[in-house]
């Protein structure tokens, strides 16, 4: 995907994963437009990086708010980008400790967040990019995030990983509906990176889970995910993969 001359939107764009791929792109001096919500850092961090960076405030299960986003990068160059980090997690049990069921309304909300917001953001930037005028056989490039959880959900994750496992459902079928119009969509599934999701856990904790990684033995830096993401959006023959990005870890039941 050529990224000149064009604009990019990452969710999520505030810090973590998000923050890393949003420095690769202007890098590659594309326009972007940090969608994060709208009590997050994603003002100041736009006004630390330059003209090339604007701030969309926006839930991303919101489609009006989204869309505002979408129009931000338009209004500065073609949208033919999309990188999707915004994500959150919860933890349900089917049964819990004391014996009620797991909570319906902690397991939507999550669903909502992390499945409904990915194909909410999936359609809106799609549907913007088929409007492009081709270049070099290409009008645009959507990179979701999955996890590593689709496949190896701890226990407690329930919400998580169903949502993941639906991102990792849609990317194909995503592909498919979109070759056509020359849209490519590919996703991510991280295993444990070091972002702000991990700070609430004390230096130890962070420890063992990195000694559960084969190798490199250590936490994922978000770079890593920006690398691979900019990757992607490279190579025009990456379609409808969904690529773990793990160390080789394959997570435990707890």
């Amino acid at each position: 995907m050529e990224l000149t001359n064009s604009s990019a939107i990452v969710t999520g764009g505030a810090s973590g994963l998000g923050l890393a791929t949003v420095k690769r792109l202007i890098a590659a001096g594309t326009h972007v437009v940090i969608v994060d919500l709208p009590q997050s850092q994603g003002k100041d961090v736009a006004q630390e990086l330059g003209d090339l960076v604007q701030f969309g405030p926006a839930d991303v299960a919101d489609p009006d708010a989204v869309n505002a986003a979408l129009d931000l990068a338009e209004s500065r160059a073609p949208l033919r980008t999309a990188v999707h980090c915004a994500g959150r997690g919860g933890t349900v049990r089917v049964v819990e400790r004391d014996g009620n069921p797991g909570s319906l309304e902690m397991y939507s909300s999550l669903i909502e967040t992390n499945l409904i917001g990915s194909f909410n953001v999936l359609r809106l930037a799609a549907a913007r990019m088929v409007g492009n005028d081709p270049v070099d056989g290409e009008r645009g490039v959507v990179v979701m995030t999955a996890s590593v959880a689709a496949w190896e959900g701890q226990i407690g994750q329930i919400p998580y990983a169903s949502a993941k496992a639906g991102v990792v459902g849609m990317t194909l079928v995503a592909a498919r509906d979109l070759a056509r119009k020359l849209v490519r969509v590919n996703s991510i599934a991280p295993g444990i990176f070091d972002t702000p999701i991990l700070s609430r856990f004390s230096q130890d904790i962070k420890d063992g889970l990195a000694a559960q990684i084969p190798h490199p033995a250590r936490l994922g830096e978000p770079d890593e995910y920006a690398r691979l993401a900019m990757a992607i959006i490279d190579n025009p023959m990456l379609n409808g993969e969904v690529i773990r990005l793990d160390g080789a870890i394959r997570m435990a039941p707890k």
